[in-house]
């Protein structure tokens, strides 16, 4: 069976997750500024699973806040604190979250084959719809899976999203239902808006529109969610000055 894997995710969707209260106030002030190894520094002695889904969340948010590809050691760092919360508790919320962040950006330069063969796409999938079976109204797994569906049809076409039981609908439902839980955060829409875009800028130009328009319009609070809407304007630009296909290639390489 063709296990397609998620590009994107662009992660940012790290940007959406609370912070643990077993963090320090110091660590938690870091992060918000940007500050990302002062905040892992924080919490690398505490091996609780609260801190290491901080520390996953600290170093994934350090890895796509460049204007390149991740660096696969930050990513591989990420997965390592995420597990580390999960083998001390397995249903840890933002463990589970942060893994499938991790195991999606670690796809995204694999070719297709390799990434088929990973298995991490599934895997990430698996993990955010565990989370929802525990917290239905978590709007970050819903955001996840938002753009897992669109990444899919993006990625595998129509045979992958058929086998992996993707669809505009299932998105559409997502989106929707973490607008409900949380329909002020830039980072939910503004990942949304970019993988729409990434499938077809032209075919879903109003939803794209309105999604940007939301993530500037959202309040920003940290330093990672200034740059998610940095990155939304940009990409506002573009659709209201350049040629469709010139926009879903922008898209593609945006986190």
């Amino acid at each position: 069976m063709i296990r397609v894997v998620m590009l994107l995710f662009s992660i940012l969707f790290m940007t959406w997750f609370q912070a643990a209260g077993a963090q320090s106030q110091d660590a938690r002030d870091a992060f918000v500024a940007g500050e990302y190894d002062a905040a892992f520094a924080g919490v690398a002695a505490d091996h609780g699973p609260d801190s290491c889904a901080f520390g996953a969340r600290t170093l994934l948010a350090k890895a796509i806040s460049g204007e390149t590809q991740p660096p696969e050691a930050l990513l591989v760092a990420a997965l390592g604190e995420a597990d580390r919360a999960l083998a001390v508790q397995p249903d840890h919320i933002e463990g589970r979250l942060q893994k499938a962040i991790a195991l999606s950006l670690l796809a995204r330069p694999m070719s297709l084959r390799d990434a088929r063969d990973s298995g991490y796409g599934e895997a990430a999938r698996q993990l955010a719809e565990a989370v929802l079976a525990d917290d239905p109204q978590n709007a970050y797994a819903h955001g996840f899976l938002a753009v897992w569906h669109i990444e899919v049809l993006n990625r595998g076409g129509f045979l992958g999203a058929m086998i992996m039981g993707a669809s505009m609908d299932a998105a559409e439902t997502h989106y929707a239902a973490a607008m409900a839980a949380s329909p002020g955060d830039a980072s939910l829409h503004w990942q949304y808006a970019r993988a729409l875009a990434a499938l077809s800028a032209w075919r879903y130009r109003k939803q794209i529109t309105a999604a940007l328009d939301a993530a500037l319009a959202a309040p920003v609070d940290s330093e990672l969610e200034r740059l998610m809407q940095a990155r939304a304007r940009m990409l506002s630009a573009a659709i209201a000055t350049e040629k469709s296909r010139d926009v879903e290639d922008m898209a593609k390489l945006m986190l």
